[in-house]
């Protein structure tokens, strides 16, 4: 057996693919990478770069030690949050503690990570940070986009990946073949790679809600919103609803004031995917359906976005229905379960690694998706500096993903369809 604890003490660099090219991906591949391997990374989407998810993270422990041990460019990546604020139906604040976070982007992280793994160069990072990043960097970094996994194949110590294009002129029917050592799995909850190593592992369920999300600029918000919102982390909570909203870096990632963007998250009860509501609020306004997520880019239908506002000014208070209001491109994704597989991680004679969404996905309530690809991929450094053995990683990683797991449900479920202990009160939806 071609295994783990070889891999971990051999001189040579592997050759590593990487399947998924988002933050997982990025940080799984940028730790093997300084081990000095060779890594390419797979991304399905048919263009070099990611685009702007629209999405506010909180980066949490892990993720800011994963920055502090990797990010060469030592780029500004967060704002901070000082205070965390529960307010009732008027506005008014019911509860208020001190409480220091780190809230980032999803784009300013990508451009970050690409910076470090492949070398890429965007408006995120400066000339001289971008410099000092690959200056001396060991290992090989390549980032090859429009590449979708079709099925891998044991071939003796290595392992086949079978890919084709989704770049529009090339011809996406032919199916291409290349080896690897190592294979990283990290395309999330819904890859079909992970359906042909985990065959018997739960599905990922819907949890009987969606997450409504936007941002503004904070130069939009008027002073009573203000007040409550910049560098602060204010929740409503009452029967069926939770919002929260964080300030987050603004565009090519600016953490200055007055350069950045408020991000809010609305959760809003629907019971079943095949409802008229949800397939409403998930057909864009070309009439395209989706499954899980309606993506930023003002795709939302003007029917369902129209109605989403009227209830924010009927059903919150003024500051959460300020900043909904003002939001021009709103998306929309379903939350949802995944539980982590009782297979473990390590595939094909440990010749195959799942991270991130890939292992478990948590609720959005933990604030621990991105944490989690980080703890995967800090240890999975640990592994192979021979710091940690192959069954010490696969614990860490299945106990870190079975307890959060859990805890995302909870959460949900008392935020959603409990009594929250900090409510505010709003009455029956209309």
């Amino acid at each position: 057996m071609f295994g783990l604890r070889k891999m971990s003490t051999q001189s040579r660099p592997l050759d590593v693919i990487t399947i998924g090219g988002s933050l997982a991906g990025l940080m799984a591949s940028i730790a093997l990478r300084r081990q000095g391997h060779h890594v390419r990374i797979f991304e399905q989407a048919p263009t070099p770069l990611l685009h702007d998810q629209g999405a506010g993270i909180v980066a949490g422990g892990e993720t800011q030690r994963f920055l502090e041990q990797y990010d060469r460019t030592k780029t500004p990546n967060s704002v901070p949050s000082h205070t965390r604020l529960y307010l009732n139906k008027k506005g008014g604040i019911i509860h208020e503690e001190s409480s220091l976070q780190h809230m980032t982007s999803w784009d300013l992280l990508y451009n970050i990570y690409r910076s470090n793994f492949d070398g890429i160069k965007t408006d995120y990072i400066s000339q001289d940070r971008h410099d000092r990043a690959q200056q001396g960097a060991p290992g090989e970094g390549t980032y090859q986009h429009g590449r979708r996994v079709a099925k891998l194949e044991h071939a003796g110590d290595k392992v086949k990946v079978f890919y084709h294009s989704t770049i529009k002129d090339d011809d996406q029917n032919q199916i291409k073949v290349e080896e690897a050592d190592l294979v990283v799995l990290a395309e999330g909850a819904s890859s079909a790679i992970r359906k042909q190593l985990c065959p018997s592992a739960p599905p990922k369920k819907y949890a009987g809600y969606v997450a409504f999300r936007g941002t503004i600029s904070e130069t939009d918000l008027s002073s009573k919103a203000a007040e409550v919102f910049i560098e602060k982390f204010p929740f409503f909570h009452d029967k069926g609803i939770q919002i929260l909203a964080y300030v987050i870096p603004g565009k090519n990632g600016s953490v200055e004031p007055g350069h950045r963007l408020l991000n809010w998250v609305w959760y809003w009860n629907i019971e079943d995917m095949e409802s008229n509501e949800y397939k409403a609020v998930f057909t864009d306004k070309h009439g395209q359906s989706h499954r899980w997520t309606l993506p930023p880019g003002d795709n939302m239908s003007e029917e369902v976005w129209t109605r989403q506002k009227q209830r924010a000014t009927d059903l919150l208070p003024p500051q959460f229905a300020e900043a909904v209001c003002k939001t021009k491109s709103p998306f929309v994704q379903a939350v949802a379960d995944l539980e982590p597989s009782d297979s473990g991680v390590w595939k094909m004679d440990e010749k195959v690694v799942l991270v991130g969404d890939a292992v478990a996905g948590f609720r959005p309530h933990t604030a621990a998706s991105t944490s989690q690809a980080a703890f995967h991929a800090l240890r999975l450094g640990n592994v192979f500096a021979g710091e940690i053995g192959r069954d010490d990683y696969e614990r860490e990683v299945m106990e870190y993903a079975t307890h959060m797991q859990k805890h995302g449900v909870e959460l949900g479920q008392r935020s959603q369809f409990g009594d929250h202990p900090l409510s505010g009160g709003y009455g029956q939806a209309p």
